[in-house]
């Protein structure tokens, strides 16, 4: 039986991973996804500059923290270009599973390298879960289940999912050591600073002034929406972190991979396969088993 605490610890959790998932789904809404990304760290950079301030003043940091930042932000630049390009060429029932997957699953492999970290049996189990997933959701096709138009209309958007969930377990590594130099919200605040900082050449360069105005005026209502539920989703899961333990915490936030096939198929109107749905399953089994036994 659950105590209260651990179940309301699950309860934030929960809500963090629809946050998760829903902030993607609008995303995948988006005219332009690399200029709703932009736009999307920006608001959050303005929005909560008051919250920076205090923090900044009430809460002491080492100025190596800084080094992280910037690495961090950088890495966060390909994420969020990776993760537009991977909804504007597939399907959000398709792409968030495959990057969430593959991200969580790589970072006990590389924490093996750099940080001399020891992974159990069922965790490498979990990895393989992952893998396979991944295969499954990816390239059932080849079982006649999902046609080879599908297929190949989708394949570009899983790279970039791939890739995607490549950038997920690089700044997961650094932050990891990052938040041990600043606050975590300060941390996520200066992050989310450099970022937008540092697309916005990419971004006039590639798209315009025209494009990011137009973006703007067509979008600011879900602009405004996912900049908040980005920051709600990391907020609510570290304060289920610090309530209960983390084994408890940790599975539960990859249920929204299964809020993401739900999106896709109720609203999106996507086609959700036997092959997505299996996939998925094993994702999240390995997820779980990562979580639980690393």
């Amino acid at each position: 039986m659950l105590d209260a605490t651990t179940l309301l610890a699950l309860v934030l959790v929960l809500g963090s991973a629809w946050a998760h998932a829903t902030w993607n789904f609008l995303l995948k809404r988006a005219r332009d996804q690399e200029v709703f990304v932009w736009w999307l760290s920006g608001f959050g950079v303005v929005g909560t500059l008051p919250v920076a301030v205090i923090l900044a003043f009430r809460t002491e940091f080492e100025s190596v923290g800084l080094w992280f930042v910037g690495a961090s932000a950088v890495v966060h630049i390909c994420y969020f270009l990776f993760l537009g390009r991977s909804l504007a060429r597939a399907d959000l029932s398709l792409a968030y599973p495959v990057a969430r997957g593959f991200g969580p699953g790589l970072v006990p492999v590389l924490a093996v390298f750099t940080l001399g970290e020891r992974v159990t049996a069922l965790a490498w189990v979990g990895i393989a879960c992952i893998v396979v997933g991944i295969y499954t959701m990816s390239w059932w096709g080849r079982m006649r289940i999902l046609s080879a138009d599908a297929l190949a209309a989708n394949r570009a958007g899983i790279g970039y999912a791939l890739l995607t969930g490549v950038c997920i377990a690089m700044y997961t590594l650094i932050d990891k050591q990052g938040v041990a130099y600043i606050s975590p919200f300060l941390y996520l605040y200066l992050m989310t600073l450099g970022v937008a900082a540092g697309m916005l050449p990419y971004i006039l360069r590639n798209h315009g002034a025209g494009a990011v105005i137009s973006e703007w005026r067509a979008g600011y209502r879900s602009v405004a929406a996912a900049s908040l539920l980005l920051f709600l989703a990391y907020g609510l899961v570290l304060t289920a972190m610090r309530i209960a333990d983390v084994s408890y915490v940790a599975p539960a936030r990859e249920v929204g991979l299964l809020f993401a096939l739900v999106l896709g198929a109720v609203v999106l109107k996507e086609v959700v396969t036997p092959g997505r749905v299996v996939g998925c399953g094993l994702i999240v089994a390995g997820l779980v088993l990562i979580s639980v036994f690393r």
